[in-house]
């Protein structure tokens, strides 16, 4: 079993990387068919053998502890397999 972790600013967080990557696209000539980037990471994690509910119960406590800063990142979890 994998849990798959996507972490981003939340909404209304300056996301500097996000805004390059948009200038970038934009002087590549994607100005037109690109509104707005956002820059994440994803962090796939091998689990042991779990029910569904205690995988996502401690995939959870991962992030609020240790993966993902509450204060400026928004996260999901998909656990798969």
């Amino acid at each position: 079993m994998k849990a798959i972790v996507n972490i981003g600013l939340k909404q209304g967080v300056l996301d500097d990387q996000g805004k390059a990557i948009n200038h970038a696209l934009g002087t590549l000539g994607f100005k037109e068919i690109v509104k707005d980037v956002r820059v994440g990471k994803q962090i796939i994690i091998e689990l042991g053998d779990l029910s569904l509910d205690a995988a996502k119960a401690e995939v959870t406590k991962m992030c609020e502890e240790l993966l993902a800063n509450t204060v400026i990142e928004d996260y999901n979890i998909e656990i798969v397999g």
